[in-house]
């Protein structure tokens, strides 16, 4: 015979069951998972998170800036000559550009700063006064850089010596790879190699040739302050002064 607490038991069963199976039907609202369009949005920029290099005043860096797709080129006079005057106006307390190389879209730099708050707040700096001269010469509005600027330290005596062949002849490294060999004569007109002291005597006074690329703009400044670290003031050139075939490859 059932007890009474076996039947009491017995007789709520059903109502359980019921309400049971009326839970599995319920539908709750869900972010994320296999769904089309699921997950954080996807931006659009292509800025790397990626942890910033040490900075220090004793390591010189390799900084790259690019540009949005669309622009016109850099290395048009009208244009260089906004980009020069740019790097010709820096900032006390500013990351101090010591070379640079002004390709078609985007720019090589060659920096010293005493800590990457320095290096961060220089680059912006430099980055605003690009961005609002050089939008005001294309009569236009909105971003110029694609990302934010790209950074590597140049620890050793050989990193440094191979960024600055990297630099000053890259025009060089980008036409001997597209069309015929530039004379030994050539000194890119849209970087700092008229500043630079450190070519190989030998070459320097290369015979003249009329491909190669004289001063645009004699009377204005060419951009560039005096290397202060050891590196870029001597230690590179325990490898050899520079030649101006000596084209390192990119990174």
């Amino acid at each position: 015979m059932q007890s009474p607490v076996m039947a009491r038991r017995g007789a709520s069963s059903p109502r359980r069951a019921k309400n049971s199976a009326q839970q599995t039907t319920l539908r709750f609202r869900t972010w994320g998972g296999e769904r089309s369009g699921a997950g954080r949005p996807k931006s659009s920029t292509r800025v790397s998170h990626v942890t910033r290099p040490r900075v220090t005043q004793h390591v010189p860096l390799h900084v790259t800036l690019r540009l949005v797709a669309g622009l016109p080129s850099l290395r048009k006079k009208r244009t260089f000559r906004v980009v020069r005057e740019a790097l010709g106006a820096p900032r006390a307390g500013d990351a101090r550009v010591v070379h640079y190389s002004v390709q078609s879209n985007h720019l090589h730099l060659i920096v010293e700063a005493g800590n990457a708050l320095v290096l961060a707040r220089g680059m912006q700096a430099l980055s605003i006064r690009l961005a609002k001269r050089l939008n005001r010469s294309f009569a236009r509005h909105g971003r110029v850089f694609a990302d934010r600027f790209h950074v590597r330290p140049l620890k050793t005596p050989l990193e440094v010596r191979r960024a600055l062949a990297y630099v000053l002849n890259n025009y060089r490294r980008h036409a001997d790879a597209t069309g015929p060999r530039l004379p030994l004569s050539f000194r890119d007109a849209c970087s700092s190699a008229a500043a630079f002291d450190g070519w190989d005597p030998q070459w320097v006074h290369a015979p003249p040739d009329p491909r190669a690329m004289s001063e645009p703009f004699p009377g204005l400044a060419i951009g560039v302050e005096a290397p202060r670290s050891f590196l870029l003031r001597r230690g590179w050139r325990r490898h050899g002064l520079l030649r101006p075939f000596d084209v390192a490859r990119g990174r």
